[in-house]
């Protein structure tokens, strides 16, 4: 493998580096590290295109780690409601009121300490914040280096070794700006599907190009396929406004504001897991959502009361309920109901 891939990777990054409000243009010095951390954590599993208003809200609102860190964190975790991951705000937190409190490190090492920081993570920010060497390597970097050496081992187990190409590729000086080269680069050129080979500044050293076989690489094991759930949702409604709750703080979607609803099973519930006692009539449509792990098929409930003391929870204006904050599965299944009724 030529000695010159990081000059002429740089070289084509210079050129054409995406514009992205959380980074510094090619050569310069990121000076808010706080912006820096903040879009990786947000960029972990999710497209720049989702995160970007995201990354607007959060740092209108909240500028700084000591500004997130001293924020409540329902409110946090209703800004973040739509961004999926939920774990990740929740660390994200934990990790800010770290850096309020004792400051926010600057090596691979340091960073590795915080709460909720792993290894990409870590090697991201001191790369791409404060110049550090790390060997930052995401699924953009893992599909450039798997054609750029023509990767056969299937990932996940190919892992270790893309981690070891791409440090062997990744120079002393201006290593944040080669580790973002290499995510453009697989963002917009080296692509999953069609990738543009003929565009590609590194083709000529390229593995996969040489075998005319790109979209072969990455080599990945089949996913086994999740199990199917079934839930139900209860939209109690009174006097023009929704009873939302708050799911418990551990646990999946822990924190946010949500509908009500009975455990996630391997079978229809139906209504035997209502809130309370009420006239519960079951729509004709369900909602289906994918997790990580399972997806969820949702049966949707209504009834509407005049007063009922076991109803715990917020009574939400059924006209804002797009601004209660709810993760994506809840405000798909009142987006369904409201559209229903």
């Amino acid at each position: 493998m030529p000695d010159n891939i990081a000059e002429t990777l740089l070289h084509w990054y210079d050129r054409n580096a995406r514009d992205l409000p959380w980074r510094a243009l090619p050569g310069a010095n990121a000076t808010e590290p706080y912006r820096v951390w903040l879009s990786e954590v947000m960029l972990q599993q999710t497209q720049v295109a989702t995160v970007k208003p995201y990354f607007e809200k959060f740092t209108t609102r909240w500028p700084s780690f000591e500004a997130l860190a001293a924020e409540d964190d329902a409110e946090v975790m209703s800004a973040w409601a739509g961004l999926g991951y939920y774990a990740r705000a929740r660390n994200m937190l934990a990790c800010a009121r770290a850096v309020a409190a004792d400051g926010l490190p600057d090596t691979e090492e340091g960073l590795l300490k915080l709460p909720g920081v792993g290894g990409y993570t870590a090697a991201a920010v001191a790369a791409i914040a404060f110049g550090r060497r790390a060997v930052v390597v995401d699924g953009n970097v893992e599909r450039v280096v798997s054609r750029l050496f023509a990767v056969r081992e299937a990932l996940p187990g190919a892992k270790p070794r893309i981690r070891e190409l791409t440090d062997s590729i990744t120079p002393d000086a201006r290593a944040g700006d080669f580790a973002q080269a290499m995510m453009d680069l697989g963002a917009t050129v080296c692509t999953a599907r069609s990738p543009r080979c003929m565009l590609c500044p590194l083709r000529q050293d390229c593995a996969a190009f040489a075998a005319g076989e790109p979209e072969t690489f990455p080599v990945k094991t089949k996913k086994a396929e999740r199990p199917q759930r079934y839930g139900t949702m209860f939209w109690a409604e009174r006097d023009g406004r929704v009873l939302l709750v708050r799911r418990p703080d551990s646990g999946l979607l822990g924190g946010m504001r949500a509908l009500p609803t009975g455990p996630w099973t391997d079978s229809p519930p139906g209504l035997a897991d209502a809130p309370f006692d009420a006239d519960w009539q079951m729509l004709g449509e369900t909602v289906d959502h994918g997790f990580t792990h399972f997806r969820l098929e949702s049966a949707l409930a209504v009834a509407t009361i005049e007063a009922q003391e076991a109803a715990t929870g917020e009574w939400w204006p059924v006209a804002e309920i797009e601004s209660a904050g709810m993760p994506t599965v809840f405000a798909k299944a009142a987006k369904a109901i409201r559209r229903a009724r």
